[in-house]
């Protein structure tokens, strides 16, 4: 019988470029068996495999060394539930 995770995970988004944003995105691609249920301060484009973060619109705009926060809560019964991230 395959186990449940459950999983909650709050990544910052730190821009350090010179000029300032007006948006970013990270995308996660989970491993199979798990999935995204629930997200906070981004919206989710999907909610298997690479998953799409995307900033809303009161944490979009970043000036040079400014920092948010995103997060979201999912599950799965793969073993190694380690996402890879890559951020735009």
């Amino acid at each position: 019988m395959a186990h449940s995770r459950w999983v909650r995970a709050a990544a910052p988004v730190t821009h350090r470029a010179s000029l300032p944003t007006n948006g970013w995105n990270v995308s996660v691609a989970l491993p199979g068996g798990a999935s995204v249920t629930n997200t906070w301060s981004a919206t989710a484009s999907g909610s298997t495999g690479t998953v799409r973060f995307t900033n809303v619109d009161y944490n979009g705009r970043l000036g040079a060394g400014q920092v948010t926060e995103f997060g979201f809560q999912g599950n799965g019964s793969a073993s190694g539930l380690t996402p890879t991230c890559t951020a735009s």
